[in-house]
């Protein structure tokens, strides 16, 4: 049986989780902002209905693709090491991204950023396993680190739609320089070092490995919610699950392996990762299209749809602080359970919204986020907790890796379904020019750049078809929450709550 750690963190721990606090906000702006600034983005660069998915994909795809790379790097040379050398790439990388001339360059900048942000995570994530090893306040220290992440999402849209107007839709990626800067001034006096001393060289191939099993798998998803399942789709799949089954031979050959795949045998470890992947999948695509349909559909500028997206960051700040509260009395599985089927509400909203219906879209919303914000914490906090502290960085990159992976899976699944949905349903007015024409049948986003030269009706049918596409895609996403419903109330009902020794073994409940 496993007893509770009893050491305490005491002021400098709580004043480092503060400073691991800002990158984490950073990561959240940097989500919701990009989806406040697309209309304007979009309007300037011109991307098509692809181009503009893959901006929204590549940070999702790339992150996801070296966050187990980089978890194992802050093992080896050191957490507070790898956190400063990706705080300064980000904010580099932010000017790129915000003075890209094209689509495409936009593309490859979202994708750096992607490989930067995949430091930023495992290495606050494991940084708070290495200060808080008390079992109650670890969990309440990574609900903490979950709301910041969800206050990074509240101001994002706030923020970053207030610089569009204000400014340009580039201004938005320059909000990582001050944040960087902070980060860098304080870092060597408030964040211990950690680095494994057992651990021993990086193993390049495994690297290459685990790239070749992720990206393109995710990009067969991607192609196949956009085209359909055809040879290219089973080729990439094919190609993804051989170099993984590759990847996790050569794990348990290694002494020192880039993942510790023998986590994966903990019940606890594996079913809160399929947790957080489903639960982030959908609201990572619902929030693509709420934002948009505010937007688009209900016509509001970024800075209003920013503000109307408060009140749902809101849900999860109280959903990401009061489950750790909650959970020492409940048990964790229960609550994520609970506030997920709550959620499902929310996806029923969405489900069977119209034109005009912003108030309850935005209260579905609201409801989604809420189980987010619940299992953020819980599910985030079995993650890390079922490794122990020498792997704690390979354990909070596969927690992110899975959280990453869902939202950019969520965004291509969700999004893509809405597009196919809205160009099955339009059709260009006769007469209208080939290239306003192409527009039209694309994007939303797309007719309303010919609002002036085609009729009120088109328009008025182009926000219907999205709208539409809304409904089925939330209903999709709603199916899959009941199923994560479901798995934590059966796979996680054995975790006790935070604080009472856990014995897995001897708990058959």
């Amino acid at each position: 049986m496993t007893k509770t750690e009893t050491r305490r963190a005491g002021p400098r721990q709580w004043a480092g989780l503060g400073l691991l606090a800002l990158p984490t906000v950073l990561l959240g702006i940097d989500v919701t902002a990009l989806y406040l600034v697309m209309p304007s983005m979009t309007a300037d660069l011109g991307p098509s209905a692809t181009q503009t998915l893959w901006i929204m994909d590549a940070y999702g795809f790339f992150i996801a693709g070296f966050l187990i790379t980089m978890g194992s790097l802050g093992d080896r040379i050191g957490r507070r090491r790898l956190l400063l050398i990706g705080v300064t790439a980000f904010a580099a990388v932010s000017v790129f991204a915000a003075f890209a001339p094209s689509a495409e360059l936009l593309i490859l900048a979202r994708a750096l950023l992607g490989i930067a942000g995949a430091t930023l995570m495992p290495s606050t994530l494991s940084l708070i396993s290495n200060m808080f090893v008390d079992v109650r306040q670890r969990a309440m220290a990574i609900g903490v680190w979950a709301t910041m992440f969800a206050l990074g999402m509240a101001a994002g849209p706030v923020v970053g739609g207030a610089l569009v107007d204000a400014f340009w839709w580039g201004a938005a990626f320059l909000i990582a320089i001050p944040i960087a800067i902070s980060v860098l001034a304080g870092a060597k006096a408030l964040l211990p070092e950690y680095a494994d001393p057992q651990a021993g060289q990086l193993d390049l191939v495994s690297v290459t490995l685990s790239l070749a099993a992720i990206l393109p798998t995710v990009y067969a998803v991607k192609h196949a919610s956009a085209h359909g399942v055809d040879a290219g789709t089973a080729i990439l799949l094919a190609f993804g699950a051989v170099a993984g089954v590759m990847f996790v031979r050569r794990q348990r050959r290694l002494t020192s392996p880039l993942l510790d795949v023998s986590l994966f045998t903990d019940r606890t470890f594996s079913a809160a990762l399929v947790v957080l992947l489903i639960g982030l999948a959908g609201v990572g695509g619902t929030m693509y299209l709420v934002t948009q349909y505010l937007q688009l559909v209900e016509g509001l500028s970024p800075f209003t749809a920013g503000l109307w997206m408060g009140p749902p960051a809101l849900a999860m700040l109280a959903a990401a602080i009061g489950a750790p509260l909650i959970a020492r009395r409940v048990r964790p599985g229960l609550i994520m359970g609970t506030t997920l089927a709550l959620s499902v509400i929310g996806y029923a909203l969405l489900a069977t919204a119209d034109i005009g219906d912003a108030v309850p879209v935005v209260a579905g919303f609201a409801f989604v986020y809420l189980g987010l914000g619940a299992i953020a914490a819980l599910g985030t906090d079995m993650v890390v907790g079922a490794a122990p502290a020498a792997k704690s960085g390979s354990a909070s990159a596969m927690s992110e890796t899975v959280q990453e992976l869902g939202i950019a899976v969520g965004v291509a699944l969700l999004g893509s379904l809405t597009t196919a949905l809205y160009t099955a349903h339009m059709t260009a007015p006769v007469g209208l020019p080939p290239e306003d024409a192409a527009r039209v049948t694309d994007s939303p986003s797309g007719t309303l750049s010919t609002a002036d030269r085609v009729p009120g009706e088109i328009v008025r049918a182009a926000q219907e078809a999205f709208t539409t596409g809304i409904n089925i895609a939330s209903a999709v996403a709603g199916s899959a929450i009941v199923a994560a419903t479901v798995l934590c109330l059966v796979a996680l009902r054995h975790v006790r709550p935070l604080g009472e020794d856990q014995d897995v073994a001897a708990d058959p409940r």
